[in-house]
C-alpha cells in the first residue's frame, strides 16, 4: 500500500479513476486497486465516501481552470489570456488524450448529483472566453456564439478523439478554432 501525508496529494489519483470508470463504475474497491490507497487512508481524507471523493476531485478539476484558464481570461489581455487557454487546454487534456472529466459527469447518471459543479464550470469557460473576445474588440453577440461554439467544439473535440483513437483529432479542432478567433470577421 501506498502512503501519502497530504489529501491534495491523493486527489489527482482518484481523479483518474473517475476518469477511466465514471462515477457510477468507480468502486472504492477500484479506487484503492488502481491508488494502491487503503480503505483506511481513504475513509481518514475522505470521510463522506465516494461522494466526498467526487466532490474534491470536481473542485480540484475547477480550482485548476479557474487558476489557469478562467481567471486568465477574465482578467489578462484578450490575446495573451486566450493564446493560454489554447495552451492550457492542450498540456491538461494530453493533446486529447485524456478526457474531460467534467464533461463525463455531465453525461451519465451522475449529471444531477453534481449538477451544480457542472454548470459553472461550463458557463464560466464559456463567459470568460466570451469576455476576453469583447475586450479584443469582438461584438458582444458574435463574441457569446464563438465562445460557446469553441467551448462546444472543444469538448466534442475530446470525445471523437477518444472514439476514433486518433487525438490528432484534438489538436486538429484546436487549431480550427484558434483560427476562428483571429479576428471577429473570421468567424
Amino acid at each position: 500500500m501506498r502512503t501519502l501525508n497530504e489529501r491534495a496529494d491523493v486527489i489527482p489519483l482518484i481523479a483518474e479513476v473517475f476518469r477511466e470508470f465514471g462515477f457510477e463504475g468507480t468502486s472504492l474497491s477500484r479506487i484503492t486497486e488502481k491508488t494502491r490507497l487503503g480503505k483506511g487512508s481513504l475513509y481518514h481524507f475522505f470521510p463522506g465516501g465516494k461522494e466526498e471523493m467526487a466532490r474534491a476531485v470536481l473542485a480540484h478539476v475547477d480550482g485548476w481552470f479557474e487558476r489557469e484558464i478562467f481567471t486568465p481570461l477574465r482578467h489578462d489581455p484578450p490575446e495573451q489570456s486566450i493564446a493560454r487557454m489554447w495552451h492550457g487546454v492542450d498540456d491538461y487534456f494530453r493533446s486529447g488524450r485524456r478526457i474531460c472529466l467534467v464533461g463525463a459527469f455531465a453525461l451519465d447518471e451522475t449529471r444531477d448529483r453534481f449538477a451544480a459543479a457542472i454548470a459553472s464550470y461550463f458557463t464560466r469557460w464559456i463567459e470568460g472566453l466570451r469576455d476576453a473576445l469583447v475586450r479584443g474588440g469582438w461584438p458582444m453577440a458574435e463574441a457569446a456564439d464563438s465562445a460557446e461554439e469553441v467551448v462546444l467544439g472543444i469538448q466534442g473535440a475530446l470525445v471523437l478523439a477518444r472514439a476514433t483513437n486518433d487525438e490528432a483529432v484534438f489538436g486538429r479542432a484546436l487549431a480550427r478554432f484558434q483560427r476562428r478567433l483571429q479576428q471577429p470577421s473570421a468567424v
